[in-house]
């Protein structure tokens, strides 16, 4: 296969490896601890490990497109807020 237009560049395949590292580590966990330990965080209804994720991985995108347009292409500070970001996401949500 031709993969040649999508611009596999190492940050991309690092991106897209690191979420698929992600849900394969969530799905192992789940088969370990099954039912995602459900609470209801400082948003007031009920998440799961999954969910938290979900929140934390959108969150970390929008955090990197306002680091793109507010400050510019270096993405390492960004990542670092996006780490910080997605601890305090499974910690409180």
């Amino acid at each position: 296969m031709d993969f040649s237009w999508m611009a596999w560049t190492l940050p991309t395949a690092l991106f897209w490896g690191g979420i698929a590292s992600c849900l394969l580590l969530m799905c192992v966990w789940e088969y370990y601890s099954p039912g995602g330990n459900p609470r209801v965080g400082i948003l007031r209804f009920e998440t799961t490990r999954g969910d938290r994720l979900f929140i934390s991985l959108l969150g970390s995108a929008f955090i990197h497109l306002a680091w793109l347009g507010l400050v510019g292409p270096g993405l390492w500070w960004a990542l670092g807020i996006s780490f910080v970001y997605a601890i305090f996401v499974f910690r409180t949500v």
